[in-house]
């Protein structure tokens, strides 16, 4: 390289010397002194851009927060971290007890090992910190199987007590660092992040990036504008496309049966180049929830960003970089259960006066029996973790009545457990329709809470450890194994070779084995289970003790999977008074409010939040000026801008003024109009003397453009379920309404139709696509499992309609668990106008149209009792086993799957640009 290249930065600039004329064009060699000089200054650059991983990275070591920071500054980490354990041991009644003694000593030795301690000191002081500011939080994941998490107020349930293990989470074998995962508030998370930079100091703490890339959408929007497409056409085509991997998007075009509208369409261009774009980079953005926590040498180690909004310190590693550098994250996770269960609670304290702790025992007793009913009717609407099909038709098949009940089922309700069919042989040994047996009466105290079924990780734990003596440390590697076929090989010979050494029989070896191999890599952690079965309870306790503040915090943060409306249906049903939008009684938020002293009878009322296009200090504002005289009073004081005032208007809000919706509007011109002649909207007393407006004489909205009113400015049919003016209508077709579906026998052939709540294709068991969804008819709602073989004829409709009639098959798997196999399936809209226009034999003339034959395929009780969980990983991650309509990926586990499944569905949203259903992958949660 020429010299000049290497140039120390801070030296003065020197020209190159020109080659000499002649003598080859080469220069003469330097002086001695200068190669001497130039040589040194070559070292010392290349010095100073060299990059040592462990001292400049810190790759190989890990770097906590300085010990001062966690109440450490006099006494080792350790010792302080003992210290609390101790006195968590006390606070919490666990003294007398020696075995939780020997336990928390045994994990103490296993984090003294590592050095651990002043990372539990830094969870456990950001969990106070939270607390502090009035924040629900709770610990998830692996982490809640550690008895220290939980006498450091990091983990609620008490891990002794419910079996968890130290090993699963930490063990003197397991060198990767502790992964503690928090959950708090989702409307306050950004209040935490705040809280823990404030805390430790920017130059300690940065956010983690998460990089954005091209699928099919975006890739489709951005290659049609950059070929000055039609931005209609392009709009149109993106919308039409599930949410897949850009790659795909021709085989896509020729598989999928709801993208028959755009197949035909001739674009050979624009697909090419929308597959060239798969997974490339689109930008940048901070992670939901990875922080990460270190000394002040952190910036020394990662490079760092604001962020566009808040401005945070983000590390421009993503969060698998910075595992493979061993910088130390924390998940803080923003959950809206979280947010809606403290808002229900704040609600009480205000309606009531009532401080309700959700955590105390006294308050929330674990074995309430109302809340047990709830949960075995599946009405579990709302409730967290339990809300889904799938999970609705689990908890009716499966009726728990333990906190442990529970437990097992959000662990069956996972992946592995579905697609390695557990769920099927828990529910008939728990039952009794099946013998409880175990490969050896040495494993009867690991298998014994689950019928002699493998559902938990820590259960191999147990059986490896007891059936080798390795030791749980040991087993957790053991089991993590597992996975690797070449390791699973050498863990089996191992395995007989040590069962063998302790006494056990060739053939209890083989059986056991069977179990181990079968199930190991498909368990689900308890200590993950367990953290997640303490908000269902409380969530689901107060569904049934406190329903109006539980519908309240739910309508308030949304934290579901189902729309708005269909919760305040569900209200309805459970004789929940729905009280309309009013802007003298209305806050921004849903609140209680009680409607009979007698009854102590607490209603719902609806908040301004949801009024399309208000802003936040628009509703702020009309709060904070109640109550309002007169209509001119609520203009001049609230100051609302003249649409959102006419949306107010359109859904009853501005009904206690006295003159009718349509009056109202022209009032609201005239004022508008008034207010833009005079140039100035000045505060002023109101004109009109009382509560009311005159009366101009225009006729009134009627009822249809009420409820069309309520869907397009709030997205809820707040006044009445918008199915009841088709009630009629479906009688004389014969449709069976969701509450009297119950009394129907298996396999008997139905009408049932609704307004469409959800749809989700997960992944299932079989490796086909089924197309799941829930209608919901104002009575109930209906679950519907429509098969690859009713596709061509029904996925377009499905995907493509709101208000759905279908023919299918009903399917019980239990006393409260139903759902219908769809066969055929037709817009009820186009059959309401057909009514209109032909009467009811034109109806009857379009159902009775051919449609072929579909009954599914017998393996919708196993697929659909697990249907919406999200099985088997990502599909873009393996590559498809054939080409064709009949294709499945196998994933690295063994599991085949459907490309097409477990993708978020296709289709624009409503007319009204309102949430009235819900599409997503699947995911449980």
């Amino acid at each position: 390289p020429d010299p000049e290249c290497a140039r120390d930065p801070h030296s003065p600039a020197r020209p190159l010397r020109p080659p000499p004329r002649g003598g080859g064009g080469r220069p003469p060699p330097p002086p001695p002194a200068d190669a001497r000089r130039l040589l040194a200054q070559t070292r010392h650059t290349a010095e100073a851009c060299s990059v040592d991983p462990e001292d400049d990275l810190g790759i190989g070591s890990v770097h906590f927060p300085e010990a001062r920071l966690v109440g450490a500054a006099h006494r080792s980490a350790q010792r302080v971290l003992a210290s609390r354990a101790s006195a968590g041991m006390v606070l919490r009644g666990y003294a007398g007890d020696p075995a939780y003694w020997e336990r928390m000593h045994h994990e103490l030795d296993i984090i003294a090992h590592h050095g651990f301690a002043s990372y539990f000191l830094t969870v456990a002081q950001v969990v106070d910190d939270v607390r502090e500011m009035g924040i629900r939080v709770a610990a998830r994941g692996s982490g809640a199987g550690s008895l220290v998490n939980h006498l450091l107020g990091i983990a609620h349930a008490d891990p002794v007590e419910h079996g968890l293990l130290m090993e699963r989470f930490l063990s003197k074998r397991r060198r990767v660092l502790p992964d503690i995962d928090i959950d708090v508030e989702s409307a306050r998370r950004l209040e935490v992040y705040r809280r823990i930079i404030d805390r430790f100091g920017a130059e300690r703490v940065a956010t983690v990036s998460m990089p954005e890339t091209y699928r099919v959408r975006h890739a489709v929007r951005d290659v049609g504008a950059a070929l000055s497409m039609d931005p209609a056409v392009v709009d149109r085509l993106a919308k039409a496309f599930p949410h897949i991997r850009a790659r795909d998007a021709r085989a896509a075009l020729e598989e999928l049966p709801e993208l028959r509208d755009v197949r035909g369409e001739s674009y050979g261009r624009l697909w090419e180049l929308v597959e060239s774009l798969d997974a490339l980079p689109r930008g940048t953005a901070m992670h939901p929830c990875g922080v990460l926590l270190s000394d002040a040498s952190l910036l020394a180690r990662t490079p760092v960003v604001p962020t566009s909004g808040e401005g945070f310190p983000m590390s421009q590693f993503d969060k698998d970089d910075v595992e493979e550098l061993g910088l130390l994250k924390l998940d803080v996770l923003g959950v809206r259960m979280q947010s809606a269960m403290a808002h229900a609670v704040a609600e009480i304290r205000r309606g009531t006066g009532e401080e309700l702790d959700l955590d105390d025992p006294a308050q929330v007793p674990p074995g309430d029996r109302a809340t047990y009913e709830l949960i075995r009717s599946a009405e579990t609407l709302g409730c967290f973790q339990i809300e889904s099909p799938g999970q609705r038709d689990l908890v009716g098949r499966l009726q728990p009545a333990t906190f442990h009940d529970l437990v097992v089922d959000i662990s069956l309700f996972r992946p592995g457990p579905v697609a390695a069919d557990m769920v099927r042989p828990f529910i008939e040994a728990r039952h009794g329709r099946a013998p409880v047996r175990f490969p050896h009466p040495d494993l009867a105290d690991a298998l014994r809470e689950t019928y002699g079924v493998v559902v938990f990780h820590e259960q191999i734990i147990e059986i490896v450890d007891v059936m080798t003596g390795c030791g749980r440390d040991e087993a957790d590697r053991v089991r993590r194994g597992l996975s690797d076929p070449p390791s699973q090989a050498r863990i089996k010979v191992w395995f007989a070779a040590k069962a063998a050494e302790r006494g056990y029989p060739v053939e209890v070896i083989a059986r056991t084995w069977e179990i181990v191999e079968a199930f190991g890599s498909y368990g689900f952690c308890k200590a993950h289970a367990v953290a997640f079965a303490v908000p269902t309870y409380q969530s689901a306790w107060l569904k049934a003790h406190h329903p109006a503040a539980f519908y309240a915090g739910l309508l308030t943060h949304d934290p579901g999977m189902y729309p708005k409306r269909l919760l305040l249906a569900d209200a309805r049903r459970r004789g929940v008074p729905v009280l309309p939008l009013d802007v003298n009684r209305s806050a921004a938020a849903h609140r209680i409010e009680l409607v009979s002293d007698a009854g102590g009878v607490w209603g719902l009322r609806l908040g301004l939040a949801d009024v399309h296009g208000i802003s936040g200090a628009e509703a702020a504002r009309i709060e904070s000026g109640q109550p309002y005289a007169s209509l001119r009073d609520f203009w001049d004081r609230a100051h609302p801008g003249r649409p959102v005032a006419e949306r107010l208007a359109q859904v009853g809000a501005l009904d206690s003024f006295g003159a009718n919706r349509r009056d109202l509007l022209l009032h609201l011109t005239e004022l508008h109009g008034a207010q833009r002649a005079a140039g100035v909207r000045g505060p002023q007393l109101p004109l009109e003397g009382g509560r009311s407006t005159a009366s101009v004489g225009l006729p009134d909205l009627t009822d249809a453009e009420r409820l069309s009113a309520e869907l397009g400015v709030l997205g809820m049919d707040a006044s009445r379920h918008l199915m009841g003016d088709h009630h009629a209508f479906l009688a004389e077709l014969g449709v069976i309404p969701a509450r009297r579906l119950r009394g129907t026998e298996h396999g008997q052939t139905v009408l049932v139709a609704g307004a469409k709540a959800a749809t989700q294709t997960p992944p299932i068991r079989s490796g086909k696509r089924v197309i799941f969804t829930t209608l919901d008819d104002g009575t109930g709602l209906v679950d519907l499992a429509f098969f690859d073989d009713s596709h061509e004829r029904c996925a377009h409709t499905v995907f493509h309609s709101f208000l759905l009639l279908v023919r299918g098959v009903v399917q019980r798997r239990g006393p409260q668990s139903l759902s219908v196999v769809g066969a055929a399936a037709w817009n009820l809209a186009e059959l309401v106008e057909l009514r209109a226009a032909g009467g009811l034999d034109a109806v009857a003339a379009r159902l009775a149209e051919p449609a072929g034959n579909a009954s599914g395929d017998g393996d919708a009780s196993g697929d659909a009792s697990g249907g919406p969980a999200a099985a088997g990983g990502d599909a873009a991650d393996g590559e498809p086993a054939a080409k064709g309509p009949g294709r499945t990926i196998r994933m690295s586990t063994g599991y085949e799957m459907n490309p097409w499944a477990d993708l978020q569905p296709p289709g624009t949203g409503p007319a009204t640009g309102r949430k009235l259903w819900h599409s997503s992958p699947g995911s449980a949660g």
